[in-house]
Parts: C-alpha cells; sequence; structure tokens
C-alpha cells in the first residue's frame, strides 16, 4: 500500500500549503487587495511577507525543493500561519526529522510488569496503556468493559483510533464522537511526525482512508493537536448515559507509551455507572490484559 503522505512536496510543504490555505488576510491583519483569490487562504508573497523571508525561499520550502529551514525561520512562518503550540512543534518535528527521532526512542516490545499491576489494581478507573500509533497494550477490566472485550479482538484492530471510526460499538458509544474523532486523528498525526511511511502507521492510515471519508477528510487537512485531559460524554448499553474524565500520563521509562485513566468523582450518577459497569464486567468474566506491541 501507498504511504498515505505520498507526494513531492513531502509532508513539510504539504502542512504549509494546508496551513496557509486557512488564513485569511483578515485574520493576520492584511486588506484586501480588491482582487478574487484563485484559492483559498493566503498567498505565498503573503505568508513570506509576515515571516520576514523571501517569496522564492518560502516557495522553495512548500514546493518541496527546500526540506528543512532553521528554527527561527520556522518560528518566523508558524507566527504568520497563526500556528498553535501543537502545531508549531510538529512544523519543527517536519523540518528536523532526524531530531525527532533520537528524542523519540524506539518503542519497547510490551508494558511492564509494574504498569500492568498498576492498571489491574485500579478500582473504579477504566485504564489503558497505548503506544505511539494509539495501538492498545494493556487495560484493565473496567477498560473491556467500557470499550468491549478487548482480549477477543484481533491485535491490530485493538487500535483506539481504528475502534473511534470503525468498531459500532466505540462510534455509537462517543455521544461526542465527532470531536472526540477529530482528536484522534490530530494525535495520530501528530505522533506520526515524519515516520508516514512506517509499516505499522502506512497499514493503520491506509485502511482507515479507504473505509471512513471523514477519517480521509480530516489527515489530508493536516489536523494537528494534543489534549492530556478532558470530559467525554458516553452511552454505553449496560451502565446507560453518563461521562468521564479522562487524563493522559506519558510513561516515563518509555515516553512512545502513554497510561490513559478515566474517572468519575465519587458520589456521583457517572460514578454509580462506572460501578454498574465494573458489576457487569465481572459477571461476563472480563479481565486485565496486555499484549506485544504490533510491528512498527
Amino acid at each position: 500500500m501507498q504511504a498515505p503522505d505520498a507526494s513531492p512536496r513531502g509532508q513539510l510543504g504539504d502542512f504549509l500549503s494546508t496551513r496557509r490555505s486557512l488564513i485569511t488576510a483578515a485574520d493576520v491583519g492584511l486588506p484586501e487587495t480588491g482582487h478574487p483569490r484563485r484559492v483559498p487562504g493566503l498567498r505565498r508573497e503573503e505568508v513570506a511577507q509576515l515571516a520576514g523571508i523571501s517569496i522564492d525561499y518560502y516557495t522553495r520550502l512548500e514546493q518541496g525543493r527546500v526540506r528543512t529551514a532553521s528554527r527561527p525561520v520556522l518560528h518566523a512562518i508558524g507566527r504568520a500561519l497563526l500556528l498553535n503550540d501543537d502545531q508549531q512543534r510538529h512544523l519543527i518535528q517536519l523540518a528536523h526529522p532526524d531530531d525527532a527521532v533520537e528524542r523519540r526512542g524506539g518503542p519497547t516490545a510490551r508494558v511492564s510488569p509494574q504498569v500492568e499491576r498498576l492498571l489491574a489494581n485500579l478500582a473504579d478507573t477504566p485504564a489503558l496503556v497505548m503506544g505511539r500509533y494509539f495501538d492498545i497494550l494493556a487495560w484493565n477490566r473496567l477498560a473491556a468493559a467500557l470499550l468491549g472485550d478487548l482480549a477477543a479482538m484481533e491485535p491490530r484492530h485493538r487500535n483506539y483510533v481504528r475502534m473511534t471510526f470503525l468498531d459500532p460499538h466505540v462510534r455509537a458509544m462517543l455521544v461526542d464522537w465527532r470531536e472526540r474523532a477529530q482528536e484522534a486523528v490530530s494525535a495520530l498525526r501528530l505522533a506520526a511526525g515524519v515516520a508516514c511511511d512506517a509499516p505499522r502507521l502506512r497499514e493503520l492510515v491506509g485502511e482507515l482512508s479507504l473505509r471512513d471519508q471523514d477519517f480521509r477528510t480530516w489527515w489530508t487537512q493536516h489536523l494537528v493537536t494534543t489534549r492530556t485531559s478532558g470530559s467525554s460524554r458516553l452511552d454505553h448499553p449496560v451502565a446507560g448515559r453518563f461521562s468521564v474524565d479522562w487524563q493522559v500520563l506519558t510513561c516515563v521509562d518509555d515516553g512512545a507509551q502513554a497510561i490513559v485513566l478515566m474517572s468519575a468523582p465519587a458520589g456521583g450518577p457517572d460514578h454509580a455507572a462506572i460501578r454498574t459497569l465494573d458489576a457487569w464486567a465481572e459477571r461476563q468474566g472480563l479481565a486485565h490484559g496486555a499484549t506485544s506491541l504490533p510491528s512498527a
């Protein structure tokens, strides 16, 4: 399967072009010329002017004829394109891929026994561990009750982004599906960085692009953002409608792994729904589990 981001311009050029198309002259305080624009967004010369660089240099960056730039130039372009912190970090990652790879290091084969024990011992808290591309590597009983019998799933289907789009149970359960799905695409894009030709990522993005129009649209828009906490509204067939607060914690020993914890204030109806879910999971014989990391 062809790499999902195969383009003569490369990812850096595609990202700059996409972001430029989303910014209007009014957004950055430029006067309209009175002439209709052939394409939406800023012109290349306007971005160059705002960033204080030559039009030729910016054009070569966007066309893929230059594949890197200094950090001051990238920050200037980021300011011109109104990038947020996540988007700016992504821009630098695309222009300096060797630095990003060095910082990330390689993924470990599995979740540590200590983290597995932590998940298993958590009460009233659905919890799981996800790898770099959101493959679910370990989970506790409540997470299995929430997302489905994870142990029974095909290992390569046990992926949070894939489940958000293609698993009927998860998709129906997320009341605020569109918001959660866009967050998932954005987080995957940021996690991918310049490694879009990695076999596991190519397989995942290729399948989702073929099977879901929303994913394909949002992926090509280069949505880039990340959230480490939030709240989700759920509609579970057993526990009914309730909300959970979620928090993402990065594993110190392996930056490619993250622990996701979901909770609700004790004594309230949302917490009661989690307790109902846990009692049902125990009757169903669901348990915590772990798996090896799929090939990168």
